[in-house]
């Protein structure tokens, strides 16, 4: 019974590996590629971290309120996803592309560009402004995709980090408000 349990999982691999060599483009020239690299590259967290703290410094007190409570979401969800990376230790694709990832975080499972995407997009769309959850939106599976296109996950990958995402978002939005409000009596700091 093990053993038929092992060898499913490894065809359900297998499968995931085929599925996402089928869509990767990261040793094709053109257009696609350079799409493809853009929107993987749009889901850093150094982005986002930097995006945020200037939208928090240069907002009013709506932008400065939804800025902290997606960096805070970002810094839990990306302790979480590293913690799964480690625990689980499925290796990258092999491949040239996105060099830096591949040194700093040789693990792909879960995506934390995924789960990053989708959480900042549930959040949006709980907190608003809508039109910045729609554009979130469109956006956040673009990410996801273009990941697997350049090389660097697997389909499974982002498909666990758009779930581990949507959780986080789902999280972030209940205990936002209780977080903030403890926050806030520990610094005795306006935080917006």
């Amino acid at each position: 019974m093990l053993f038929e349990g092992f060898m499913h999982l490894t065809s359900i691999l297998k499968l995931d590996a085929r599925l996402s060599d089928r869509l990767r483009v990261a040793e094709k020239p053109g257009a696609l590629r350079n799409i493809a690299i853009f929107f993987a590259h749009s889901g850093d967290s150094w982005f986002w971290g930097a995006a945020l703290v200037i939208l928090w410094w240069l907002g009013n007190s709506f932008w400065k309120r939804w800025a902290l409570i997606e960096l805070a979401g970002i810094s839990v969800l990306a302790a979480l996803v590293m913690s799964l990376k480690f625990i689980i230790r499925r290796r990258r694709p092999e491949g040239e592309w996105g060099g830096i990832y591949r040194s700093t975080d040789p693990h792909s499972f879960p995506s934390g560009h995924a789960a990053r995407a989708f959480m900042i997009a549930v959040v949006a769309a709980g907190l608003g402004p809508g039109l910045a959850a729609l554009i979130l939106w469109i956006w956040a599976p673009l990410v996801a995709l273009a990941r697997v296109a350049m090389g660097v996950h697997y389909v499974s990958d982002v498909v666990a980090g758009f779930v581990v995402g949507i959780l986080m978002g789902l999280f972030v939005i209940q205990i936002h408000q209780v977080f903030f409000i403890w926050l806030g009596t520990l610094i005795h700091f306006p935080l917006w």
